[in-house]
C-alpha cells in the first residue's frame, strides 16, 4: 500500500484479497499448494455436494472488512478504495473444477448433463457474492468490482446463459457503470459496441511493463486515444505481473497524470486507427 500510495500517487486503490477468500465462510474449504496453486478436496458435481453450502457467515470474513477500514482512514479523501468479488460463473470454474484448469471440461459439461445442479450452484454464489459485495461497502469501499476472469471461456452463447444472468440478478440489475476491457480487445472497437453511455476501464497489456519505458509510454497514449474523450479509466488490462519492476509501474501513473486530453489528441486517434490494416 505505501509503495502504491507514496510512490505512484493512484487515484484508486485496493487491499488484495484473492476472490477465492470468501468460499470457506459459506462452505467451501480449499488448500493452496505451491505448484498447483488453489484445491477444493471436495468439488460440487451432484445434489449431494450441493448440501454442504450455507449462507455466507460474514463473520469469519472480518478480516477483510477490517482491512477496508483501515484503508479507508489511510487514503482519506485523496483515493478511491475498491472492494472486488469473483463473477458466480468464475467462482463456479474452481468449485466444480476442483482448482484451476485449462480446459474446463467439467463444468462445460455440466450445461449439458445436470443443469440444474449447475443453476443452483450459480444462484447460491450470487447470494453469497451479493451479501459479500454489501459487506465491502459498508466496511468502506466506495466501489466494486467484479471479476468475470473465466467467462472469456465460454462461448457468448454460452456466456449469456451461464454468466451474465447471476451477475445481473442481484448485484448488478439496473446495468453496470464501468466494464473492464482485457488488453486482448480493441479498445476502440470496445467504445463502439458498447456505446456512449457505458465507461470503460484498462486496457495495456500487463506486459508492457517489462519493456522499454518509451515503448510503455507509446502504449499508454495509443489506448488513451483510442478510449476518446470521456469515460475511461486508464489501467492494464490485467493484474501486474509477478517480477514486474517497480519503475515500470511507478513510470506508468507519471505518464497518466502527463496526459492531457483535447481535440487534437482525439484526431490523431482517428488519423492513427485509419492506418491500422
Amino acid at each position: 500500500m505505501d509503495m502504491g500510495l507514496s510512490v505512484c500517487a493512484v487515484s484508486i486503490s485496493f487491499i488484495f484479497s484473492d476472490i477465492l477468500t470468501p468460499l470457506p465462510a459459506f462452505g467451501v474449504p480449499f488448500d493452496i499448494e505451491e505448484v498447483r496453486g488453489p484445491v477444493i478436496q471436495s468439488p460440487i458435481h451432484s445434489e449431494k455436494g450441493l448440501k454442504a453450502l450455507h449462507p455466507i457467515d460474514l463473520d469469519k470474513l472480518h478480516f477483510v472488512g477490517e482491512s477496508l477500514k483501515i484503508l479507508r482512514r489511510e487514503v482519506g479523501g485523496h483515493a478511491a478504495v475498491l472492494g472486488f468479488v469473483g463473477a458466480p460463473w468464475t467462482i463456479a470454474t474452481y468449485i466444480v473444477e476442483g482448482g484451476t484448469t485449462r480446459t474446463y471440461t467439467t463444468i462445460k459439461s455440466m450445461c449439458h448433463t445436470a443443469p440444474h445442479v449447475l443453476r443452483a450452484l450459480l444462484s447460491h454464489l450470487t447470494r453469497a457474492i451479493s451479501d459479500y459485495i454489501i459487506f465491502q461497502v459498508e466496511s468502506g469501499a466506495h466501489c466494486i468490482q467484479i471479476f468475470d476472469s473465466w467467462g472469456g471461456q465460454l462461448p457468448p452463447d454460452m456466456w449469456e446463459r451461464w454468466s451474465r444472468p447471476y451477475i445481473e440478478e442481484r448485484m448488478k440489475g439496473t446495468g453496470v457503470d464501468v466494464i473492464g476491457l482485457d488488453w486482448t480487445v480493441d479498445m476502440e472497437d470496445g467504445r463502439k459496441r458498447l456505446g456512449k453511455e457505458i465507461s470503460v476501464q484498462g486496457n495495456v497489456d500487463p506486459a508492457y511493463l517489462f519493456s522499454p519505458l518509451p515503448a510503455l509510454t507509446e502504449e499508454i497514449q495509443r489506448v488513451v486515444k483510442c478510449a476518446g474523450q470521456r469515460g475511461h479509466i486508464l489501467n492494464l488490462g490485467h493484474g501486474v505481473l509477478v517480477g514486474t519492476p517497480e519503475e515500470a509501474v511507478a513510470h506508468f501513473f507519471e505518464v497518466a497524470r502527463s496526459l492531457k486530453f483535447d481535440t487534437r489528441f482525439q484526431e490523431q486517434a482517428v488519423e492513427g486507427s485509419k492506418l491500422v490494416v
